[in-house]
């Protein structure tokens, strides 16, 4: 045996968005372990959305299991019956009334891969203009604010700024637009 097996896996709470299970798995010694996993069962979008002057537009919004308004990256969970790139469109049109005429793919992100099998894939929306005023869901308060990209740096340097895929998203950016001309792949 050279890697870990699932031996059995009960269901211990059925959320929303997330179910949460106890595995117990047999490791590649033979040993027994038990161990958390968290299914989520869509999964998300997040775009870095760009406005002139390299500037990014974020949103601020209260997270409840940090206990804190966070300035995030547009984002949120694809419907079952849409494409990752299409959340990432519905979403930034309705946290900020902002879209774009070309969505670039940055990245897969894996969020917390030791438990929980969460993907969030990240969307580049270059030169982004305002069509509408936000249509946020009835629990979602979200202040939005252009911030420039160097600025957004120095936050996640010093450790202001640690939402994992608003860390990914702005460096990305930042490398893919200084670096090389970043083709998508």
């Amino acid at each position: 045996m050279d890697h870990v097996k699932v031996k059995k896996r009960d269901l211990i709470h059925k959320g929303t968005i997330v179910d949460v299970y106890k595995d117990v798995v047999v490791l590649p010694d033979g040993g027994i372990e038990t161990w958390d996993y968290i299914e989520h069962r869509t999964g998300a979008s997040a775009v870095v959305a760009t406005l002139p002057g390299d500037k990014i537009l974020l949103v601020k919004q209260y997270r409840p299991a940090i206990e804190r308004y966070t300035w995030e990256l547009p984002a949120g969970g694809r419907n079952p019956d849409e494409t990752f790139e299409d959340a990432a469109r519905r979403e930034l049109t309705e946290e900020t009334g902002y879209t774009s005429d070309e969505f670039t793919h940055l990245m897969t992100l894996r969020t917390t891969p030791a438990y929980c099998n969460e993907v969030v894939e990240v969307y580049l929306a270059s030169d982004c203009y305002r069509v509408s005023e936000q249509d946020l869901d009835d629990a979602e308060d979200i202040e939005i604010k252009e911030w420039d990209v160097e600025v957004l740096l120095e936050m996640i340097y010093s450790g202001q700024m640690e939402d994992a895929k608003t860390v990914a998203g702005v460096t990305a950016y930042k490398s893919f637009s200084t670096s090389w001309a970043y083709d998508g792949k």
